[in-house]
């Protein structure tokens, strides 16, 4: 009897993964999004291409790389989350598309990814604050290198974190 339940609780557990895939599907679905708001940001800008001044403009890609970054970041957390917690990606297989690090990269490199993403993603910002400074206010701009510094900080921390782990994995 203690071997039936067992068996069931394992099944059980293991089965629940599957709770992440409508987590997956909604990050999908937000890739969506990030592509109509590039779609609608570029379509304003090129009727508005006239009137824009070079910083405007410098902004205006800015926006555009961030998304596409952001988009990346999501993009990487639905493939490598999906491969690593859920199931193998079949369908990606045998594609000539596939991605070389999907279904090799495991928590620790997405972790790191994942933080040089958001670093990424923070310079941007920090950019365009400093193209368009008078937008902010001193607070404003020193909170923005506040933040970014963090990120970093994080990121390294992370990293070495990560390379003692590995070191400590390969010698015991």
């Amino acid at each position: 009897m203690r071997n039936i339940i067992e068996k069931f609780l394992e099944r059980a557990m293991f089965s629940s993964r599957w709770a992440l895939a409508p987590v997956y599907v909604a990050l999908c679905l937000t890739l969506l999004v990030i592509t109509y708001k590039v779609i609608d940001l570029f379509i304003y800008e090129i009727f508005h291409l006239t009137e824009l001044s070079l910083n405007e403009l410098l902004v205006f890609v800015l926006h555009i790389v961030d998304l596409a970054l952001v988009g990346n970041l999501v993009l990487m957390v639905v493939l490598a989350g999906y491969e690593n917690f859920i199931s193998k990606i079949e369908a990606a297989e045998s594609s000539p598309d596939r991605p070389d690090w999907m279904g090799k990269l495991d928590f620790s490199g997405l972790k790191l990814k994942l933080i040089a993403s958001i670093v990424a993603i923070s310079s941007i910002g920090l950019l365009e604050a400093f193209i368009s400074v008078k937008s902010y206010t001193s607070e404003e701009i020193y909170l923005m290198i506040f933040i970014h510094a963090v990120f970093i900080l994080s990121g390294l921390v992370i990293a070495i974190m990560d390379y003692i782990s590995g070191i400590t994995k390969h010698h015991p």
